[in-house]
């Protein structure tokens, strides 16, 4: 067990207690492990390359066979002689034990159980891609929620900015012109919200269709832990454990055994033989002066057959290249990974760090769009500013919002991808322990030494879970947006209907809107 139990280690619960029962990452890596159908598919291929083992040494077991036969002489001009009979049955029974056959069968199981080792590398690959996935679409439902939320805010902003213009524009402090600009920005807005919330929509499906569950209340995901420092401490690692160069270094070796398979067609064989038979003319003899004649015995013979090749149409040779050549091709299939993988880690290094950085300088940027935003205001109070300075500090400050929240998801994706390059990203390092982790070598141990010719497993049945069944996803929003993220919607202080003498002299009541309500319906 690697020492990276850190989704159990590591509270998911980071804000206040209405994230009590949200769902956590782990919850969905959980389920996922347990019944996404891309992990039990590639469980069932290991299951059949499992089988590659038991059929290669069952070529170096004994044959037992058994043979009969019954004929009727339905011409018979010898009147049922001894040459002739009306009717005969013979039964036999013949055995062959393999003595040596040119290291063919040793060879052959040598390269089955490479070939079942990189089949669980390969499963180990899928459960890190898998997982990769799951990770990706819960970030994703909690990046497009806060962007939903945010432009929500922003259209609060935008309407109340617009009532503040008309209400000025009636007592004459603004244009048409100004109102109109506060119009466009709102239908603008509203379009963004609309678009915000389809991909809400999209990203929610995304995670049915990983997690075979639709998402509840997600909680924050915890930390990413034991990243490395550097490009190069990630390469170091990922060559020693990314399960893809090991699934593609055993195919390599198991190329290798399929040579040794292939010349030794054209070494001797040896075997020994032992047969039994019996035949019967089932009284068809009719006697001869009174004295029964009858054909009938039995035998039994035993010995030891050799065969020797001598020349066989150039076959082998053919054979001997072709695997010659696919192992070429799968060493340099190895290469070919390794670059991928040395390319991957270095990439998914890059963006998490770009990512990080990204988050600092967004940071940054909120606060002083904030700031921004709160001077405009200010200066268009007192006829410095207009209200397309208004309108562009407003958009401004979304852009960046929308920019850290996005950020922050690249950022975790990318560490996650870049521990999953590193051989880091499966169900053992994560420590899901909600339950029995698969063990593929459990099929294997019960398959391997199994020689009974009338043996199968129970019927394949469906263990991956449909999502024919789970609600159509909607874009309704009920997680409220990180303090950082919100800012005041109502500057003015002003209701709906209020008019500019009423504003300036305070005689309205106030109502702040509430940014964190549902999705409108329309």
């Amino acid at each position: 067990m690697r020492a990276f139990r850190w989704i159990a280690g590591v509270s998911l619960i980071a804000c206040a207690a209405s994230s009590a029962q949200a769902e956590t990452l782990r919850e969905a890596l959980v389920r996922a492990y347990s019944s996404n159908p891309q992990l039990t598919g590639e469980r069932a291929n290991l299951r059949a390359t499992d089988e590659g083992v038991p059929l290669a040494r069952a070529s170096g077991l004994p044959q037992l066979s058994a043979d009969g036969s019954y004929s009727e002489n339905v011409l018979n001009t010898a009147n049922n002689s001894i040459a002739q009979p009306q009717r005969t049955a013979a039964a036999g029974v013949n055995l062959s034990v393999p003595l040596y056959s040119g290291g063919a069968v040793r060879n052959s199981v040598r390269a089955a159980e490479r070939r079942v080792e990189a089949g669980r590398a390969n499963l180990r690959s899928v459960e890190a891609n898998v997982f990769t996935q799951v990770v990706a679409a819960y970030n994703d439902v909690l990046r497009d929620e806060a962007i939903v939320r945010l432009n929500q805010q922003n259209l609060r902003v935008l309407e109340v900015n617009l009532q503040a213009s008309r209400d000025r524009f009636e007592v004459g402090d603004l244009t048409r012109t100004d109102v109109a600009q506060s119009e466009a920005r709102l239908a603008s807005a509203q379009s963004q919200l609309r678009s915000a919330e389809a991909q809400l929509i999209t990203s929610r499906e995304n995670y049915v269709e990983v997690t075979g569950a639709p998402p509840g209340t997600l909680a924050p995901p915890p930390e990413l832990p034991n990243l490395p420092g550097n490009p190069q401490g990630a390469v170091s690692v990922a060559v020693d454990n990314n399960p893809s160069l090991q699934a593609a270094q055993r195919e390599s070796d198991a190329a290798g055994f399929d040579v040794r398979v292939a010349r030794a067609s054209r070494l001797p064989r040896v075997a020994a033989v032992s047969g039994g038979s019996y035949s019967t003319v089932l009284n068809s003899i009719p006697d001869i002066n009174g004295i029964r004649i009858s054909p009938d015995g039995a035998s039994v013979t035993a010995g030891l057959q050799l065969s020797v090749p001598l020349f066989q149409g150039g076959g082998p040779a053919a054979q001997v290249r072709r695997a010659q050549a696919v192992e070429s091709s799968a060493i340099e299939r190895v290469t070919q990974v390794e670059r991928a993988v040395v390319s991957d880690a270095r990439s998914a290094f890059a963006a998490w760090q770009s990512s990080l950085r990204v988050i600092e300088s967004s940071e940054v940027q909120v606060s002083a769009n904030r700031l921004s935003l709160e001077g405009v205001r200010a200066e268009n109070s007192v006829g410095t500013r207009t209200i397309l300075d208004i309108l562009n500090a407003e958009q401004e400050l979304l852009n960046s919002q929308v920019q850290l929240v996005s950020a922050r998801r690249d950022a975790y994706v990318a560490g996650f991808a870049l521990l999953a390059a590193m051989g880091r990203a499966e169900a053992q390092d994560l420590g899901l322990d909600g339950g029995a982790l698969y063990d593929p070598t459990t099929n294997y141990s019960r398959v391997r030494n199994r020689i009974w010719d009338w043996d199968s497993d129970p019927a394949p049945k469906p263990v991956a879970t449909t999502t024919v069944g789970t609600p159509a996803q909607t874009p309704v929003v009920t997680r409220e947006l990180e303090p950082e993220l919100r800012h005041d919607v109502n500057p003015y202080g002003i209701t709906d209907g209020a008019d500019a003498a009423n504003r300036r002299g305070g005689d309205a009541a106030t109502r702040p809107v509430d940014t964190n309500r549902a999705n409108p319906d329309s």
